[in-house]
Parts: structure tokens; C-alpha cells; sequence
């Protein structure tokens, strides 16, 4: 039923923009049903080698965030940084096509897997983070089309606001109001007390730059234990590089199930320490925002959750009440044992 619901190329469609690639013979065409249901995207074998086509979805179709994605990652490409190739279309003297009011990336296809969650992927994808920062620091470009980030936003405070009303209408509520309301409140008490112990310990004055602002598993593409590949830049913006730490940190060491009510509340605190000893092997974590970590984690877990939640009733095919009490769960862990995981991670 889900794929039925994902948008598909036309053949027409097709046939056109793909006469816009200097790609020679085309050997076959294959559906591609990864990511965002809204944007489709096929491999293609061709005589120039194999590719993979993505139409951006309407909403995300230029302008300055898509500018500033493609110069980042151009500039990425230059450092050596690993990531898929933008193909150039031969009618344009950009990295993006325009065709009947839509948007086409084309990259070269990188073959690679999903992260299996061994210790090696984990200390690797720390380790590729720490690059990342690095590699960024000569990327001169306008300032980032992006503002704001996970810490202390307003766009997260109003979406917790938002949430016991989009749920409202799901039949899983019904008589629960009250719960709703509860859980939101006790979720933006937690957001308010993670920020507030950040701001004490002065984040602004820390180390900025570029950040992907995504570092998460599934934006990797892994083989024989190393990164061969990271996508998606078009959360990249300006802010303090322990915002990707924390994120990724959490990100990595998060344990889930099929059923959401059987989540653990813990992290995996081998994977979380794997993770940052790959990031500190290339850059340093200062004192203070290593004892800020765990409260970064839980306003990242926090965020990353309401704001679907809040536009939808649901987290991908997660109701949002299920998922927002798990998220309560391991907030609550996090807050517990935070003395213990800063003394011990890294």
C-alpha cells in the first residue's frame, strides 16, 4: 500500500530529461523506492556507467537552499570528501535541470549498504564527521539559507504546542485527551530544562561552521566497515559543530524495535563512545560541550520527533502518541544517567 502512495517517474517524463544527460546508451532503468515518497528516483545503466536520477519533491525545487546544497557539495568534491558526483545536464551550466516546473538531480550511483551497527561503521561515521568539519572551513559561499537549528527553536516550542491537536483526530486518542496534553507539556518542560543547562554553559561561544545538521545512518552508505558515501546537504546551515556531534551521537547509539512500545529506554552506550572516539581522533570536543552532550541529545530527540508529529499525527508509520510516550521514556533515561554518560563518553 505504501508504495502504491510513492511518486513515480513518467515514461514521457523520463524520455525527456534523461535526453538532457550526456549518458550515451541506456542499458536499463530501475525503480529506486528509497527516501521521501514525494521525490522519485530510478538507477540508470547506461554506456557512460550507472547513475541515479532523483526529482526533487514541489516545495524543495530551487532557490537559495538548493544553490547553497550544490556549492557545498561541490566544494566537498574537491576536498575528497566522500560523497555521490553531481551530474552536470548538458543543456544548463548548472548542477540541477529544470523541466516542465521540476527539478532533476542526476549523481553517479555509488554501490554501498546500510549501516549494520557494528562498532567499526560507528567509530567510522564519527571519524567521517570530524572530516566534514574540517573540509568545510574553506567553503566561502553567502551566508547559509538556513537558519536556526535544533537548540532552543521556537519552530520546536510551537510544534509541541501543535501536537495534542494533530492528534486529536486519530481514533488512538479518543478519551485520552488529557494523556495528550500531558505528554506535550512534560516534552516541553524537558526541551526548556535541556536548553537552559546549554545556554549556561555558553554554546554560541563555541566552535561554528557548516554543519550537515542531518548525520544520521541512514544519510550514509556503508562498505567492508568504512563510509564510502554521504548524502543529503540540504539541511546544511551555519551553527556550533556539537550540534552535529550530539545529533549523531544520538543518532547512532539510539535502539529501536518493529513496535515502537518495545523500544528500550537506553542508548547503546559502546556505540555512542565508538562514535565520538571517531570524531576526536580528528578534532577536539571541549570540556563544556562534552557536558552538554546528553542535553543536546535529548533537544535533538525531541525535535527531530514533534515536528512530524506535529504536521501529520505521526512519526513515517509511527502514531504520534506511541512515539512521543517512547520518546518520554528515553528522555527520561537520558536525564538519569547523564552524569555518568558525560564522564564516560570519550
Amino acid at each position: 500500500m505504501q508504495d502504491r502512495q510513492r511518486e513515480k517517474f513518467a515514461a514521457d517524463e523520463l524520455a525527456v530529461v534523461l535526453s538532457r544527460y550526456d549518458l550515451g546508451v541506456i542499458e536499463s532503468i530501475t525503480e529506486f523506492p528509497r527516501g521521501s515518497r514525494r521525490s522519485p528516483k530510478v538507477g540508470i545503466v547506461c554506456e557512460r556507467g550507472k547513475f541515479l536520477l532523483k526529482r526533487r519533491p514541489r516545495g524543495q525545487a530551487g532557490g537559495r537552499r538548493l544553490e547553497y546544497a550544490h556549492r557545498l557539495q561541490a566544494h566537498l568534491s574537491m576536498t575528497g570528501f566522500p560523497l555521490p558526483r553531481l551530474v552536470p545536464p548538458i543543456t544548463e551550466e548548472d548542477t540541477v535541470l529544470h523541466y516542465g516546473g521540476q527539478v532533476y538531480e542526476l549523481f553517479d550511483y555509488v554501490r554501498g549498504q546500510s549501516y549494520l551497527g557494528t562498532a567499526e561503521e560507528t567509530r567510522e561515521a564519527g571519524a567521517i564527521l570530524a572530516r566534514f568539519h574540517q573540509a568545510v572551513t574553506g567553503f566561502n559561499h553567502v551566508e547559509s539559507p538556513l537558519e536556526g537549528d535544533y537548540h532552543d527553536a521556537n519552530a520546536v516550542r510551537t510544534a509541541l504546542n501543535a501536537t495534542p491537536g494533530s492528534l486529536s483526530g486519530h481514533d488512538s486518542v479518543a478519551g485520552r485527551e488529557g494523556e495528550v496534553l500531558g505528554l506535550a507539556q512534560e516534552l516541553y518542560d524537558e526541551y526548556e530544562r535541556a536548553c537552559a543547562v546549554v545556554e549556561r554553559h555558553g554554546l554560541r561561544d563555541w566552535p561554528s561552521g557548516v554543519i550537515h545538521c542531518d548525520w544520521h545512518p541512514g544519510n550514509m552508505l556503508f562498505r567492508n566497515h568504512g563510509i564510502v558515501a554521504v548524502i543529503d546537504y540540504d539541511s546544511a546551515r551555519q551553527s556550533q559543530r556539537v550540534l552535529d556531534v550530539a545529533n549523531g551521537t544520538l543518532q547512532f547509539s539510539i535502539l529501536s524495535s518493529r513496535r515502537v512500545e518495545d523500544w528500550p529506554d537506553e542508548l547503546d552506550e559502546d556505540r555512542a563512545q565508538a562514535f565520538l572516539e571517531g570524531y576526536t581522533e580528528g578534532l577536539e570536543i571541549g570540556e563544556a560541550e562534552r557536558a552538554c552532550l546528553p542535553c543536546l541529545m535529548i533537544e535533538a530527540l525531541i525535535a527531530e520527533s514533534v515536528l512530524p508529529i506535529a504536521a501529520t499525527g505521526s512519526f513515517g508509520h509511527y502514531l504520534g502518541f506511541e512515539f512521543m510516550s517512547m520518546v518520554r521514556r528515553k528522555v527520561g533515561w537520558m536525564w538519569k544517567n547523564a552524569d555518568r554518560l558525560i564522564a564516560t563518553l570519550v
